[in-house]
């Protein structure tokens, strides 16, 4: 979550307004706002207009800002996605063929060190992706991931792939291969799943409803007011058509500082009355029923809600599993093979859900400077 966190400007004590005051998106709305706020005061002057268009270019700048850096997580995301599905072939080849080993070495040979390696290779698939295992015939091991895909059956290992489906990486798994995306948890890829497809998709959408609300109530306030030359004001954002990709596509669209409709009709073009209710916007419901300042604090203070939530359980996870591997390594000589496999299991649950944990909280420190301009690694 610590990407997510540094492209919002939050830090771990920042709330609410405190939130929205030390992010780079809530300083360029409070300075586009202060803008209007100055050409309240002096509506005829040029400069005061160029002022107001260099801060809405600032607020548009921002918002693509953000919108590019939670693209370029959703990228680098869909890169692990590959890597990982890489690594899990790979792992469950050599396990495949590590069961075929041992199979033809018991009952009569020493398969001891075939059987270390093959729980070495299950331990770091466990770190990719949630497993079950079940004992087979001839001390096999068949691996099939948390949500039933078989990954290895025996002496044959079925790989899994990856296809694009609306531009993101999704896995196919299982005989015959099938869409696993949705089923995958634990580990590595389950991580880098739950936080491409459960955080991002929100965080985006709530940015893009923001960039359009807002970007809408200034286009529509800026036309029912009298520019410089006397005409009708024009938008002052360009906008699709609605609110899906805003946040990455806003731009300003007023050319010159005499587009700024400070003026309401019929007060001439000097007048200010269309630029007072042009920064009234900054206390008005603009978002549903929020100011552009209020949602954007509700939202961040989701975002600091979900990272918090996500490094709590995360420390939960650790503890777990740091007390369940001090208790497996502790097992006596006497204990019983079960109780060893039991623990293992155990082991590997907590392992593969303390990863999950680890990647969705590194994607949440990145999001807490919205608007920054920094690079996403």
């Amino acid at each position: 979550m610590q990407q997510v966190e540094n492209i919002f400007g939050l830090t771990s004590a920042s709330t609410g307004s405190g939130a929205v005051a030390s992010s780079q998106l809530g300083t360029a709305i409070n300075g586009f706002f202060s803008s209007l706020s100055s050409l309240e005061a002096n509506p005829s002057d040029t400069a005061t207009r160029q002022q107001v268009l260099t801060a809405a270019t600032a607020l548009a700048g921002a918002f693509n800002s953000a919108s590019s850096q939670l693209s370029q997580i959703s990228t680098s995301l869909n890169q692990q996605v590959s890597g990982d599905v890489s690594q899990i072939n790979s792992l469950t080849s050599s396990i495949a063929s590590l069961n075929s080993k041992i199979a033809s070495t018991s009952p009569n040979g020493d398969a001891g060190s075939l059987e270390d390696q093959r729980q070495e290779d299950i331990d770091q698939l466990s770190q990719l992706v949630g497993l079950d295992q079940i004992s087979t015939s001839q001390n096999g091991i068949s691996l099939t991931t948390s949500g039933g895909a078989v990954l290895v059956s025996g002496d044959q290992s079925f790989q899994a792939s990856t296809t694009q489906v609306a531009g993101n990486t999704d896995v196919l798994a299982g005989d015959p291969p099938q869409d696993v995306t949705s089923n995958l948890s634990g580990g590595d890829l389950g991580g880098a799943l739950q936080a491409r497809d459960q955080y991002l998709p929100t965080y985006s959408a709530a940015l893009d409803n923001l960039a359009f609300s807002l970007g809408t109530a200034v286009n529509q306030q800026n036309k029912l007011g009298v520019d410089s030359s006397g005409n009708p004001g024009l938008a002052i954002f360009s906008l699709p058509g609605s609110a899906t990709g805003s946040a990455a596509t806003i731009a300003v669209s007023a050319t010159s500082p005499g587009a700024v409709a400070a003026a309401s009709a019929g007060e001439g073009s000097s007048g200010n009355g269309n630029a007072t209710t042009l920064a009234d916007l900054s206390t008005t419901n603009v978002v549903g029923s929020q100011t552009a300042t209020g949602f954007l604090a509700s939202f961040l203070d989701q975002v600091g809600s979900d990272a918090s939530s996500v490094t709590t359980e995360n420390a939960t996870q650790q503890a777990t599993l740091t007390q369940l591997t001090s208790q497996r390594n502790s097992l006596s000589s006497v204990s019983s093979d079960e109780e060893a496999s039991n623990l293992t299991q155990y082991q590997r649950s907590y392992q593969a859900a303390s990863q999950v944990f680890s990647i969705v909280n590194a994607l949440m420190a990145s999001a807490i400077n919205l608007g920054e301009q920094t690079t996403v690694t």
